[in-house]
């Protein structure tokens, strides 16, 4: 496929004039526009220094990192488009980017030159800006041009026509993030394949020396028989890798996207009365913080969960089809995405009538100690797996103490016992970012059982749930779900809870709630 075509075109419906006096009325008598130039953003310069770190792992290879393409919701319809978290990140486009934008790495030297192909703004001479209900300017807003985004990213741009030219000349070391853009891998995986197979073995490499778990000999080639397995996939591992530790700026980001949560949760609870007076509360609890996300950022991070009595049971309850009635708990996991993309991730369990009852007073303190517990531990050189440890240490303390576990808590934290994980089946953890679980590409050393480093973001988000037909528990206990999360920053001698200023001590959530 042509890489400037637009990919759908909707023609069995289409009424646009055709004539040639039409295309020559519509394209003439249309003010000079003046092309404003964006000095560079702030994030230009980091975004540089994380390419020259992604440089350093691939000397010698080009990289292909593609934004993604719009995705089909129906028919003809698409999904608001958002950019692959890797081209955002070593780019620092964010929600403007224009869909199909590709950033290649090509080597020069020790390192690399970034290019930047986009499809940039038409002339009114053409006809894609009235007649393309896809990309045309009259359907979905006029695009910037080359040299607007050039400036504003401080990176050199390409039309993305000049791109197919790059495809074509794709050699065994080309490198694509494959998830991004299916279609522009297998275009590039053919290229490759079709190189490496025509070059032979001896100048492969295949016969005489060997590939490593990459499929990349120690020359820098790629096995045409690994192209489309783990040879690419290192790339999308070190682009994760490379978000693991924030820099200056995504702090300032991530604290920007805990704050206007914050609001979106208060938002909430100004509605209660509406929200409790609607047999489908749970989708006004969700529309309230939506508007919010819309208004103060780019969008929600991820779909938010608004689970009231025992749909809080459920872990990912996203329907939110169902009431929110005076005297249950009200389960909210929701997060606001900034225009950067980087979303937080919080949740707040709630009691609705605005009291907590002994129960669930029981449990919710329960759950905040085991959150308090994990947060204490927090530290540059600790393992990151030690936080869900000491969180489960109380979890199964706790169960045990009400007599729910078939053995003492000791017993139950054993490796081959863990009774307690009934109520809380999921980690305690995760890395957060642009992605709501981000860098989940990295390797498992790095990850779960890494060493945390100050600039590291994370929550900590025990929980406790007892599903309303569950015989191992009282009666008045099940169907009770509660979860507490937080955002949580490494530093140099510790670490900051980032969402420590929305309300989650039982006595400033009740003060919270209050209301006439």
């Amino acid at each position: 496929m042509d890489a400037q075509k637009a990919p759908r075109a909707t023609t069995n419906r289409s009424t646009t004039p055709r004539s040639d006096s039409f295309k020559d009325y519509i394209s003439s008598q249309w003010a000079d526009r003046d092309e404003v130039m964006p000095a560079a953003r702030e994030e230009a310069a980091f975004a540089a220094a994380r390419r020259a770190r992604l440089s350093e792992l691939h000397r010698g290879e080009r990289l292909v990192v593609p934004a993604g393409r719009a995705k089909v919701r129906s028919n003809d319809c698409d999904y608001p488009f958002r950019a692959h978290s890797a081209f955002a990140h070593l780019t620092g486009w964010g929600s403007a980017t224009v869909p199909g934008s590709v950033l290649v790495l090509e080597p020069a030297g020790d390192g690399h030159e970034a290019t930047l192909y986009f499809r940039a703004s038409a002339g009114r001479e053409s006809d894609e800006f009235y007649a393309d209900p896809e990309i045309g300017e009259f359907w979905t807003g006029p695009r910037p041009s080359l040299a607007q985004v050039g400036a504003d990213l401080d990176l050199a741009t390409r039309e993305l026509a000049e791109l197919d030219a790059v495809v074509a000349s794709s050699t065994g070391a080309t490198l694509v993030l494959r998830e991004a853009d299916p279609e522009l891998t297998a275009r590039v995986d053919a290229v490759v394949a079709a190189a490496v197979d025509s070059a032979g073995p001896d100048e492969t490499g295949t016969d005489e020396t060997g590939t490593d778990e990459t499929g990349t000999d120690e020359t820098g080639t790629i096995d045409a028989d690994l192209t489309s397995a783990a040879a690419v996939d290192v790339l999308a591992r070190d682009a994760s890798e490379l978000r693991l530790v924030k820099d200056a700026w995504e702090v300032a980001q991530m604290r920007q996207a805990v704050a206007v949560t914050g609001r979106g949760f208060s938002d909430v609870i100004a509605d209660f009365d509406d929200i409790v007076a609607h047999p489908r509360g749970e989708r006004l609890v969700e529309g309230t913080f939506n508007r919010r996300a819309r208004a103060d950022g780019n969008t929600v991070g991820y779909d938010t969960i608004a689970a009231s009595g025992d749909h809080a049971c459920v872990l990912h309850w996203t329907r939110n089809d169902g009431p929110v009635a005076d005297g249950d708990l009200i389960l909210i996991d929701a997060g606001i995405e900034l225009d950067s993309l980087y979303t937080a991730d919080i949740t707040r369990t709630l009691p609705v009538s605005g009291r907590f009852s002994d129960v669930q007073r029981l449990v919710y303190e329960a759950v905040l100690e085991a959150a308090d517990a994990a947060f204490a531990i927090v530290r540059p050189g600790i393992a990151f797996r030690e936080i869900h440890a000491a969180a489960m240490q109380v979890i199964a303390e706790r169960t045990a103490e009400w007599g729910f576990l078939p053995v003492s808590a000791a017993e139950s934290l054993e490796p081959d016992h863990q009774y307690h994980r009934r109520y809380m089946v999921h980690g305690t953890s995760h890395h957060l970012g642009m992605d709501v679980h981000d860098c989940a590409a990295a390797r498992r050393d790095l990850y779960l059982d890494g060493v945390l480093e100050p600039g590291m973001v994370f929550t900590i988000e025990p929980g406790l749930y007892f599903q309303p037909d569950d015989l191992t528990v009282p009666e008045e206990f099940r169907g009770v779900g509660v979860r507490i999360e937080d955002d949580i920053l490494v530093t140099a001698d510790g670490a900051e809870n980032l969402s420590v200023g929305i309300p989650r001590t039982i006595a400033d959530v009740e003060a919270w709630i209050a209301r006439p």
